[in-house]
C-alpha cells in the first residue's frame, strides 16, 4: 500500500510493481560478442582448450611472437582464467580465452609463448595465420 501526503492510501495494482529480470548472457553469446569486438579492434582471439586436469592462470608477460620479424603481440584481456598470482582450477576440455594485440598484416605464422621466471609456461609454435585471427589451441 502506498501512502500519500494526506494521509490516504492507495491500493497498488500488481502491475504497477516494477520487476526485473537478471540478464543471463550464454558462453557462446559472449564469444560472438568478442568476436565482434575483437574484429572491430583488429585484435587476435586465442581460445585455449585444456589438455588436462589441473590449475591453471595466465601471466601478463604471455605473447604471440611473429616469425621472421619477431614482432610481439600483447596481451590485452583473458576470459575464464586467472591472471598471476592466482589460479583457476580446470578439468581436460575446459576453455579459456585470451585476447591480443593484431599481428602485422604481413605475418603469416606467429607461436603463443608465456614468458616466465619458473617452469611451464605456455608455448605454442607455428600457428599459421587464417583470416578471421580467432586461433583455437591445446593448452597443458
Amino acid at each position: 500500500m502506498e501512502e500519500r501526503d494526506h494521509g490516504e492510501t492507495e491500493r497498488l495494482e500488481p502491475n504497477k510493481f516494477m520487476t526485473t529480470k537478471p540478464e543471463i548472457i550464454t558462453e557462446q553469446e559472449e564469444e560472438v560478442a568478442t568476436e565482434t569486438m575483437v574484429a572491430e579492434e583488429n585484435q587476435v582471439i586465442v581460445h585455449c582448450i585444456c589438455s588436462m586436469d589441473a590449475a591453471y592462470r595466465i601471466w601478463p608477460s604471455t605473447f604471440l611472437i611473429e616469425h621472421g620479424s619477431g614482432k610481439r603481440a600483447k596481451l590485452v584481456t583473458a576470459f575464464n582464467i586467472s591472471f598471476y598470482p592466482y589460479w583457476t582450477l580446470k578439468n581436460a576440455g575446459q576453455k579459456f580465452t585470451l585476447i591480443f594485440e593484431g599481428l602485422s598484416r604481413n605475418c603469416i605464422m606467429f607461436d603463443l609463448k608465456e614468458e616466465i621466471p619458473q617452469e611451464g609456461g605456455f608455448h605454442v609454435k607455428s600457428i599459421l595465420r587464417n583470416n578471421s585471427d580467432v586461433y583455437t589451441v591445446e593448452i597443458g
